[in-house]
């Protein structure tokens, strides 16, 4: 079995329209806005908020991620942004100095403030964006450049995340601190790399070789593009990993290791699984993989309620590997698929609740449905920041 159905929903028969999908998204917008509060910021779900101070401040499932959501719906003409948001960053970042918004009684790696998604790197890329300042770009470098060798080897705390950021800020700016800050951490980052081709985690107190973007491979390999191109030996490593039956593809959370995993969970998600492994390495994994992988991910439908609308392990995460399997193959049925995805997400994110969080939430959801409404399968923070 490459997938539990009892973890998933019937994907929703509402068709696919443009205006509704539009006026779905504006009202995430308006919603988001009206919960904003300058002291407490954004309302915390019980799952995003473990063990974390409040207000949550960080990008993956904070004020940070909701702040550059909002931005990022405006820039691309998908919504009308009332709400100052560069006051609201400059907040979340004075909240953030105050009281740095760290997960507790957890073992977490040599420099957790450095992380893009869990730190104060997130929330300074945020601030700058909205109002570029020397400060910001200074403060910015310095946490890239703290990063450099984090041990944890990963997207979420470690350096491929930092590098991810370096590289943006060479694009806008030009500036080449940017890239030889970029270049050190790759250094670092290649050097750990296993002889496999693998590298290994050291996170939470235990040291894995995780294979999806979340915390492992294929986010490495996509950090250290353009300069080392790893795609070809990667490939490999993916083929080597492929769990296939039926035409069906998956893989395990961890190399060498199996689908389902201690918890009796397999795992079909953007962080792990199958969609995670295709919407980073679309572009170089093997074709047949490709669609095996893709063919699984529409047939087990949308996630259940436990995982919700989100990118992270969420629906619209999923839906995200069906818009690169289009971008691959020019295939309009995979965007059709997508886009199916999109409506279910919106739905469900309106369903639950409001949920104010980029990956794990409905401005994930609102985000993924933009990308559809634009064909464009570039997934954020890995493949774009705008």
């Amino acid at each position: 079995m490459l997938y539990k159905p009892e973890a998933f929903e019937p994907l929703t028969d509402e068709p696919w329209d443009e205006r509704r999908v539009r006026t779905a998204i504006q009202r995430a917008v308006d919603g988001a806005e009206q919960a904003y509060d300058p002291d407490g910021l954004w309302p915390a779900h019980e799952w995003d908020a473990w063990q974390t101070p409040l207000p949550l401040k960080n990008f993956y499932v904070g004020a940070a991620g909701v702040i550059w959501a909002l931005d990022a719906l405006q820039r691309r003409g998908h919504a009308e942004v009332k709400l100052d948001l560069a006051a609201a960053a400059a907040r979340t970042l004075e909240l953030w100095r105050a009281e740095p918004g760290l997960i507790q009684e957890i073992e977490l790696p040599s420099t957790p403030e450095s992380s893009v998604l869990c730190g104060e790197t997130g929330l300074l890329l945020a601030a700058w964006r909205l109002g570029p300042s020397a400060e910001l770009a200074d403060a910015l470098l310095a946490r890239i450049e703290d990063n450099t060798a984090n041990e944890a080897n990963e997207l979420l705390w470690g350096s491929p995340g930092t590098m991810l950021v370096a590289r943006a800020m060479f694009d806008w700016t030009g500036e080449e601190r940017w890239l030889n800050a970029w270049r050190e951490s790759a250094d670092v980052l290649l050097a750990r790399r296993d002889e496999d081709g693998i590298w290994t985690q050291q996170l939470y107190g235990s040291a894995r070789r995780f294979l999806g973007p979340g915390h492992g491979l294929v986010a490495n390999v996509r950090a250290l593009l353009p300069e080392h191109d790893l795609r070809e030996e990667t490939a490999a490593v993916l083929a080597r990993e492929a769990v296939v039956e039926d035409g069906l593809a998956n893989w395990p959370a961890l190399a060498g290791g199996e689908l389902e995993a201690g918890d009796g969970m397999i795992r079909v998600q953007w962080c792990h699984g199958a969609p995670g492994i295709i919407s980073t390495a679309a572009e170089y994994l093997d074709e047949e993989l490709l669609l095996a992988g893709a063919e699984l991910t529409w047939r087990a439908g949308a996630h259940g309620r436990e995982k919700g609308p989100g990118i992270c392990h969420g629906t619209a995460g999923n839906g995200y590997a069906l818009l690169k399997t289009f971008a691959r193959t020019d295939d309009e049925r995979w965007l059709e698929r997508a886009r199916r995805f999109a409506v279910h997400a919106l739905l469900q994110a309106e369903r639950e609740g409001s949920r104010y969080s980029l990956f794990t939430g409905d401005m994930g959801a609102a985000v993924f449905a933009s990308s559809c409404l634009d064909a464009d399968s570039r997934f954020p923070v890995l493949d774009r920041w705008d």
